[in-house]
């Protein structure tokens, strides 16, 4: 006699199942619900990053009044506190004052056109129609700006800069309002799982506090409650070699990275535990700007963004160009690792004055760059050509070459974007750094929808889950623009409050 399917006897063989050790196909892992909770809040925010303070503000100023923002390294920020330093924004007041003609038009298409198809259009969209509304905000947060910057494939500059040239500029203004608003921000907690009802949404996790960073086992087991929700602000998975050698199997122990060490990817594996779905996870993006002459992300980013257009950028085995200086960073940094070691770009003092010193870079960072040996200062082009030992015949045409585009704004070669203001090198003197990438961006991550709710493997939003910023895939696509997942990670993690709070 056949025996007919019930919930109860289905679950019963999914328990024993389980109980012996087997996986069951089609069944999420979550934490189970405790008897009592240890702690109850409306809003649970993982990280402390810019997704993560930016929901926390944006709740509490509509009326989510019990936020909890947590996170599992003993300091705050993450990677977004070492960061570059800007915000992408298109059509600002700072903008107009320069005479730049900018739009959200404009940089929806230079997203979709740097994403190769892939940034999924919603989600490009929201981020290009609330970015000055996101700017402006930023403003009244405390943040202090001070120039309007160009990055690689932009159309325009629209990268908004602090004074701080870091993403402290940032974070401590956004942590100061979190105090002021009485948000707390716990540090030392690992969130181990997403706690499910028997739905299938989320009511909270299961943690520990007072967790060290790289004692695995270290904390006590705490479950926390969210009434209205729990957002996803963790970041990529960088850090994690085995999960990005999952995705992209060259990204391996050789290869460096620009984040922080807790950039390990824990909470979309958590989340994938329930089902959610993920997205592009093989899209990883290096950074095209560092250098092998320093550590993590480094300083190196500051003088290379500017200086592109202003100075080539040549392989020193050739003493010739080989890529579009101001290409997008996949371009560039595909094209470095292609050539298998460290190139080398240069301008000339007065580029450099012009463009970076004291404009991009502060006097003290470039002094600390030059003093560092990431940046080098040369008399002329045959002490640069002999110090990284090229050609200088070689080296010498290629000057003169890419003088003559400036002159004629105009690149026959590689259509690299040449600036009005940039004036040709000449024979120095000159500043220029090595280049070799480093894992930078996780393109991929969690599939959210516009509102910034996660979805499941057929498309289904999961209820009381929400994630935001570098945790999430599908919104740049295969190539994220500069300054574009600083502007990202805001505006959805303070979308994600909006809609918990049913906005």
């Amino acid at each position: 006699m056949t025996q007919s399917i019930t919930r109860r006897n289905f679950l019963g063989s999914v328990t024993a199942a389980a109980a012996a050790g087997l996986a069951v196909p089609g069944i999420a892992m979550a934490a189970k619900a405790p008897a009592k909770w240890d702690k109850t809040v409306d809003f649970l925010i993982i990280g402390t990053g810019f997704a993560g303070l930016g929901a926390a503000i944006e709740a509490h100023e509509i009326g989510i009044k019990n936020v909890l923002v947590v996170d599992k390294m003993p300091s705050t920020g993450g990677n977004s506190i070492i960061n570059g330093g800007a915000v992408a924004a298109a059509g600002t007041d700072m903008q107009a004052k320069e005479g730049i003609k900018d739009s959200a038009d404009l940089l929806y298409a230079d997203i979709l056109k740097a994403g190769g198809g892939l940034a999924h259009p919603e989600l490009a969209r929201h981020i290009a129609d609330s970015c000055v509304e996101n700017y402006e905000w930023l403003k009244k947060v405390g943040v202090k700006f001070k120039a309007v910057t160009y990055h690689g494939g932009h159309s325009v500059p629209r990268s908004h800069a602090v004074v701080e040239n870091t993403g402290a500029g940032f974070i401590n203004p956004m942590l100061a309002k979190c105090k002021e608003y009485g948000i707390p921000v716990q540090l030392r907690t690992m969130v181990d799982e997403l706690v499910t009802d028997d739905k299938g949404a989320v009511l909270g996790v299961k943690a520990r506090v007072n967790y060290r960073f790289g004692r695995e086992k270290s904390g006590k087991v705490t479950y926390i409650r969210a009434t209205k929700g729990v957002l996803l602000a963790s970041g990529g998975f960088s850090r994690n070699v085995a999960m990005r050698m999952e995705h992209d199997p060259r990204l391996n122990e050789k290869f460096g990275s620009t984040n922080h060490p807790g950039a390990t990817g824990e909470m979309i594996q958590a989340a994938q535990m329930i089902g959610a779905n993920t997205i592009q996870m093989d899209w990883i993006q290096l950074g095209p700007w560092t250098s092998p002459d320093e550590e993590g992300f480094g300083l190196a980013p500051l003088f290379v963004e500017s200086a592109v257009g202003y100075g080539p950028m040549v392989d020193p085995a050739t003493g010739k160009r080989f890529i579009m200086e101001t290409g997008n960073r996949k371009v560039r940094a595909d094209a470095i690792v292609a050539i298998g070691h460290p190139t080398v770009i240069y301008l000339c003092e007065k580029n450099a004055m012009n463009k970076i010193y004291g404009k991009n870079m502060t006097p003290e960072l470039f002094k600390r760059a030059v003093d560092n040996g990431v940046v080098r200062k040369f008399d002329n082009l045959k002490a640069l050509a002999d110090f990284y030992k090229i050609d200088y015949a070689e080296l010498k045409k290629t000057n003169e070459k890419f003088d003559s585009y400036i002159k004629a704004q105009k690149d026959p070669d590689f259509n690299c974007k040449m600036f009005k203001d940039a004036v040709p090198n000449g024979d120095g003197p000159f500043y220029a750094c090595r280049l070799w990438p480093r894992v930078h961006h996780c393109m991929g991550g969690l599939v959210i929808n516009n509102k910034a709710q996660v979805k499941n493997a057929r498309g289904e939003i999961i209820p009381g889950l929400y994630a935001a910023g570098e945790a999430t895939g599908g919104v740049h696509g295969m190539v994220r623009l500069g300054t574009v997942a600083v502007a990202d990670c805001i505006i959805f993690g303070r979308t994600a409050a909006r809609t918990a709070a049913g906005k």
